[in-house]
């Protein structure tokens, strides 16, 4: 997703319909909703309203949330077409629901965190043995208590709040297109085209000159205008571009992080580390080693890549 389809959703979290929206259906069903970009790498309950406790309670764990994340993942996936919903490992259903502009998916609402039908005490001892594994810091009797506290819908009530959910999501998407509307007729047709090149051949070795030649402009005209309308300069630009598109290529445990690096267009894999870290806070193979569950990062570590992950619950 580029930075337009971002200012696009952020404008729609922010627009008094879906405020008024999220008030009304987290007070009808005390249940968490959240609108969350396409590709988001965090979870997405975690400190909204109506969260699950038990979830709250599992968020104190690094392995319990990186396999949140990796299911997070795998509902997106599935959600592009249609809403989708998936069971955690814990029996929690949790829901998405795709938002769309002009055909290309922005964002999903997302809901949840919700039994279907009501918790058994077997049921909680798989759980437990599964949180022991990961690592809960909570006493078996407390994650008990929280985990019986979960809201429960029944399937045919929890049907109709998704089918709620994906009628607000075409009224979003009209939202959207009408923002979209707005905002291409406000960027300048120079910046909007060099965007495009951008994106398109964010792997070949860009140039400042090329690209302003590209878009039939001067390098000086083109520099001064490209960061007043970005907020960043040119440089800055390609290389966030680059680490979104290395973001989705890390999750393949099965290529390189040297791959990785030259396929999204950086020259070097050194370079291609010291970009990646100032903007997102760390190493490629410590965020790789993050959203697949394992230890924390470290020098050494990094050092090597990791082959295996692990597999999220179906």
């Amino acid at each position: 997703m580029d930075d337009r389809h971002t200012q696009f959703l952020e404008t729609l979290a922010h627009s008094r319909v879906y405020l008024e929206y999220q008030s009304a259906f987290a007070e009808m069903t005390s249940l968490p909703l959240v609108l969350c970009p396409a590709e988001s790498w965090r979870l997405p309950f975690h400190g909204a309203l109506n969260e699950n406790p038990f979830c709250a309670v599992l968020g104190q764990s690094s392995r319990a949330c990186a396999m949140c994340l990796q299911m997070q993942q795998k509902l997106c996936l599935k959600a592009r077409q249609r809403a989708a919903t998936l069971t955690c490992w814990y029996g929690l259903a949790v829901t998405a629901v795709p938002v769309c502009v002009d055909g290309q998916v922005l964002g999903f609402l997302k809901t949840g965190q919700v039994f279907r039908t009501p918790p058994t005490t077997s049921q909680f001892r798989g759980c437990l043995e599964l949180a022991s594994t990961w690592g809960v810091p909570i006493p078996p009797a407390d994650l008990k208590r929280v985990y019986f506290r979960g809201p429960v819908v029944p399937a045919r009530h929890y049907a109709g709040l998704v089918e709620m959910l994906s009628i607000f999501a075409e009224h979003l998407s009209l939202l959207g297109s009408q923002v979209a509307i707005r905002q291409e007729n406000a960027e300048p047709p120079l910046i909007r085209s060099a965007r495009e090149f951008i994106h398109e051949r964010h792997s070949e070795n860009l140039r400042l000159g090329l690209v302003a030649k590209a878009v039939h402009s001067s390098p000086f005209y083109f520099c001064k205008r490209f960061k007043k309308a970005v907020g960043l300069n040119f440089t800055a630009y390609v290389s966030r571009v680059r680490v979104d598109k290395a973001k989705n290529l890390l999750l393949n445990p099965d290529v390189e992080v040297s791959e990785i690096a030259y396929a999204v267009g950086f020259q070097s894999l050194t370079h291609f580390n010291r970009v990646f870290k100032t903007v997102v806070g760390q190493t490629p193979t410590g965020y790789r080693r993050q959203i697949q569950g394992g230890p924390a990062s470290s020098p050494a570590a990094d050092a090597a890549t990791p082959r295996a992950a692990a597999s999220p619950a179906q």
